[in-house]
């Protein structure tokens, strides 16, 4: 199963503040920039190439607290799994959307390729971690918001081993925004 992250940072490498809050990617970058050839930076294209998501707790927790109406759900019709050893059962407003998860995470991809998935996307520091350090992650996609945060939750936590990013693609956005795809290469 191809396992693939796609995710915004600051550009020194915070993905939320240290409340977890992520408000400033809205106020990041030029706000009047033209972005009508590519208005999402490419998010809508990548949730149509995933069938499933696994995504940790604290992810949830902010998607749950953004009370998102039915027509904003960015996830299409994606089986979403979250990771937890502490939260049994999804938040209300989740509850049709998600499928909690506790357990062995390769035991979690057997079944989701036996289930007759393909492609996962996988969100969330903790999750991304875990998942990189079973060699598991194919492809990583990172969009650096032009802001320096200086503090925050770090993208990554303690990688086990170096990684190879290789095959670089980049795109620069009008809003100042600049996403890099990559394979990953596990040395």
């Amino acid at each position: 199963m191809k396992c693939s992250v796609y995710i915004a940072a600051s550009a020194d490498g915070y993905i939320a503040a240290l409340d977890g809050g992520v408000d400033w990617l809205h106020t990041a970058g030029k706000q009047d920039a033209d972005m009508s050839s590519n208005p999402d930076m490419g998010f809508e294209k990548f949730i149509r190439s995933v069938d499933c998501m696994i995504m940790g707790r604290k992810c949830m927790e902010v998607i749950s607290n953004m009370n998102l109406a039915p027509e904003q759900w960015p996830y299409g019709d994606a089986k979403i799994y979250v990771l937890s050893n502490s939260v049994k059962n999804p938040p209300e407003n989740l509850k049709e959307k998600i499928e909690m998860y506790s357990g062995d995470i390769q035991k979690l991809i057997n079944k989701l390729e036996v289930d007759g998935f393909n492609h996962a996307y996988i969100d969330g520091r903790a999750t991304i971690t875990s998942f990189i350090n079973l060699k598991l992650i194919n492809e990583m996609t990172i969009t650096k918001a032009p802001v320096l945060l200086g503090q925050g939750i770090p993208l990554f936590g303690q990688i086990k081993q170096s990684i190879k990013l290789e095959n670089s693609q980049a795109t620069a956005f009008p809003n100042d925004f600049i996403q890099v795809k990559y394979s990953v290469n596990y040395l």
